[in-house]
């Protein structure tokens, strides 16, 4: 079966990425082809071994017999209203195609009262897997039936890397407030004094780079190559995250970590986890020591949602027959 996968894929998002591969990983393993919309074709079908279309073309939804909207969080508008209008387009262009759709392991939310009336309209009818608690009960507030699942991420297996415990990595992001990022250099700075190796990880090349400035007395990386992100939460001691696949990533490989929240979803996956996290703007005294006396997450708990990530497979492979079969009856569509 070929299977496409719509999502934020071929934007340099090492997060996104992380997510395409992980999906690419498992559905190759489990015998299917794999198509992605991308805003870069063929860097996504190099990176991947998929194959891939522009995201801008709806007559690629022809090519795919079942359609995954996700994983990520595509289904909010507080970054953009076009961008929750694309995304519920592709759904209503893949169903008016009569492919068979499923959203796979998204978050629900931030949505304006406007963007929770369009996700009303546009997800009847169709299969919900969600990766966190907190947008299972909102889905169920929006009255949409939905499954727990988990990031796909998760399944990513790291590298064979020796740990250097005082390793810390510190992952920043772009476009929150300047207090934040002011607190986030303290906190690595604290570490740095109290002899911590520190390393400043970008995982959006090009959107980061306004920020680097901020850490200019540490070592910086950028990359949007998740292999190479995995690789390096695999050999630290210690991740402290703004951006979730920071710890999503970490929570693969094994590395303890803690968030810094800009986001809801951040949260999310930080109080299924048991991890440590503080909204913005944060302490920096607190989040350094975190990490100087390592304080862990439920490890049970993030095995739990690997299993819950393997699973999710299960359920939308395995509802595709029922998907089509539920579409066959609303003629009407969306």
């Amino acid at each position: 079966m070929v299977v496409g996968v719509a999502g934020y894929y071929g934007f340099k998002n090492a997060g996104d990425e992380a997510i395409l591969e992980a999906i690419a990983r498992e559905l190759k393993a489990r015998g299917h082809q794999v198509l992605a919309l991308s805003g870069d074709p063929k860097r996504t079908a190099e990176a991947h071994g998929i194959r891939a279309a522009h995201r801008l073309n709806p007559l690629a939804l022809l090519q795919a017999d079942l359609w995954l909207l996700g994983g990520g969080g595509l289904l909010q508008d507080a970054t953009s209203s076009l961008s929750l209008l694309y995304y519920l387009s592709v759904l209503r262009a893949a169903r008016f195609f009569r492919k068979r759709v499923v959203v796979f392991n998204q978050s629900l939310g931030p949505l304006s009262p406007w963007g929770e009336r369009q996700v009303q309209r546009a997800l009847r009818g169709i299969p919900l897997i969600l990766r966190d608690q907190d947008s299972l009960d909102y889905a169920k507030r929006l009255g949409l039936p939905a499954t727990l699942g988990a990031d796909p991420a998760l399944l990513l297996t790291p590298p064979p890397v020796k740990r250097e415990e005082d390793l810390v990595l510190v992952i920043p992001r772009a476009g929150v407030e300047p207090e934040a990022i002011k607190n986030l250099y303290i906190t690595a700075n604290h570490l740095f004094h109290e002899g911590k190796q520190v390393l400043v990880l970008l995982l959006q090349p090009g959107y980061d780079d306004a920020i680097a400035k901020e850490f200019y007395l540490h070592r910086i990386e950028a990359t949007s190559d998740p292999r190479r992100v995995l690789y390096l939460v695999a050999q630290a001691g210690y991740v402290i995250s703004m951006r979730l696949h920071g710890l999503i990533l970490a929570a693969a490989a094994g590395t303890p970590f803690a968030a810094l929240s800009y986001d809801p979803k951040v949260a999310a996956f930080a109080k299924e986890t048991g991890a440590y996290y503080q909204e913005l703007p944060g302490d920096p005294i607190k989040l350094s020591k975190a990490a100087m006396y390592g304080r862990y997450p439920d490890w049970e708990k993030v095995a739990a949602l690997k299993e819950r990530a393997r699973q999710s497979f299960d359920l939308a492979l395995g509802e595709a027959s029922l998907v089509k079969r539920t579409h066959g009856r609303d003629s009407s569509g969306p």
